[in-house]
C-alpha cells in the first residue's frame, strides 16, 4: 500500500512513526512543510524536516517535545554569552551537526530534496522524506503588539516572542512562484492513500497546500484522502494552533480543522471526546467521520491511529 502523508511538527512526526509501522516504511512518502525554515547564524535550518527525520530515525526527544534525544546545548549556551539577543533560537549540539551538513550540501549545489535524502540516509530511514518544495517559501505572521503592526517570520513569532502577539493574518511568502519538489506530484498521483496528518492546519499543512499544484493533485485523489484531527476537545495536543486558527477564520475544534481541508477529504478521523461533532462534519463537509482514541501516547497508539485512518480509504 503506497501512502503519501502531509506532515509537519510534533503531531506529524508522531503519526509518521505509527504509519511506518502500519505499512512497510519503504511504501511511505512524507511531504513535509518547509515554511518554518530559517537561516540562523549562517546555517540552513529546516525544523519540520528535522522533526520528521528524528521521529522516523527514532532519535527524537519525546520528553522535551522537540530536537534530538540525549541532546546538550553547550554551543548555544556559549553563544548566548557572546550575543544574548541574537541567540534566541535554541540549537542542540547534535542538532547543529545536521544543520552544518545541510548548509554545506546546499552551498555545494545540492537541492533541499537531495540534502534531505542524504540526511535521512544517515539515520537509516526507509521511508521517503520530501520537502514540499525546493524553492524558498516562508510563513509570515501579521501581528499587532501594543498597537504596532509587525511582520514576523514564523520562528520569530513562535520561538523568539513566544506567540505573545495578537495575530491578524498568516501568509506564505514565495508560494506563488514555488514548484513542488521532485517526486511530490508523482507520489500523490500513484498513492493508494493520501493522509493529512494531525499537524497544525494553519502553519504546518496550509503551506504545503499553498505550493501550486499540490492542492490540485490531492483534490484529484479526493476519494483516497483521509485526514486526522490534531485538535482534541477544543484544543491542540501540541503547539499554537488555537492562537492561529481564529486569525484565518477557523474554529478551534475538530470540525474547524476539517474545514481547513474543504474539498480535499473523503474521510476525517476525530477523537472520542469530539464525538458530538461527527454529524456536523459529515453534513457540512460531506465526508465520512471515524471516531477513535486519537492521542498518540506511544508508538503502539500511533500505529493504531494510522491503521484506522488508512481503513477509511482502503479500497
Amino acid at each position: 500500500m503506497e501512502v503519501v502523508a502531509l506532515a509537519g511538527g510534533i503531531g506529524g512526526g508522531k503519526f509518521l512513526r505509527g504509519l511506518a509501522r502500519a505499512v512497510a516504511p519503504s511504501d511511505v512518502t512524507a511531504v513535509v512543510n518547509t515554511g518554518d525554515d530559517i537561516v540562523m547564524h549562517g546555517l540552513a535550518i529546516s525544523p519540520d524536516l528535522d522533526s520528521v527525520t528524528y521521529w522516523l530515525g527514532d532519535v527524537f526527544d519525546r520528553e522535551r517535545g522537540w530536537g534530538r534525544g540525549d541532546e546538550t546545548f553547550r554551543a548555544t549556551e556559549e553563544l548566548r554569552r557572546f550575543d544574548g539577543e541574537g541567540a534566541w533560537f535554541g540549537l542542540g549540539d547534535l542538532d547543529l551537526a545536521t544543520h552544518l551538513y545541510r548548509t554545506r550540501l546546499l552551498a555545494d549545489g545540492a537541492t533541499l530534496s537531495e540534502a534531505t535524502a542524504r540526511i535521512a540516509a544517515r539515520f537509516g530511514i526507509e521511508a521517503r522524506i520530501l520537502p514540499m518544495s525546493d524553492d524558498v517559501v516562508t510563513t509570515r505572521i501579521d501581528a499587532v503588539s501594543h498597537g504596532a503592526e509587525l511582520d514576523l517570520h514564523f520562528q520569530e513569532y513562535w520561538v523568539q516572542r513566544h506567540a505573545a502577539d495578537d495575530v491578524k493574518g498568516v501568509r506564505f511568502h514565495g508560494s506563488d512562484a514555488a514548484q513542488p519538489a521532485p517526486g511530490v506530484l508523482e507520489a500523490i498521483a500513484a498513492a493508494d492513500a493520501v493522509v493529512i496528518g494531525p499537524s497544525n492546519p494553519v502553519v504546518s499543512i496550509s503551506p504545503i497546500l499553498a505550493v501550486p499544484g499540490i492542492r490540485e493533485a490531492i483534490e484529484a485523489r479526493r476519494d483516497r484522502v483521509v485526514g486526522v484531527s490534531g485538535i482534541v476537545g477544543g484544543a491542540p495536543l501540541a503547539g499554537m494552533a488555537d492562537r492561529l486558527m481564529p486569525a484565518v477564520g477557523l474554529e478551534v475544534t475538530a470540525a474547524g480543522a476539517a474545514s481547513a481541508y474543504g474539498g480535499l477529504l473523503a474521510a476525517w478521523v476525530i477523537d472520542e471526546r469530539d464525538r458530538e461533532l461527527a454529524p456536523r462534519i459529515e453534513r457540512d463537509l460531506g465526508v465520512r467521520v471515524a471516531i477513535t482514541d486519537s492521542v498518540m501516547v506511544d508508538d503502539v497508539a500511533a500505529e493504531a491511529l494510522a491503521r484506522i485512518a488508512l481503513a477509511q480509504v482502503a479500497g
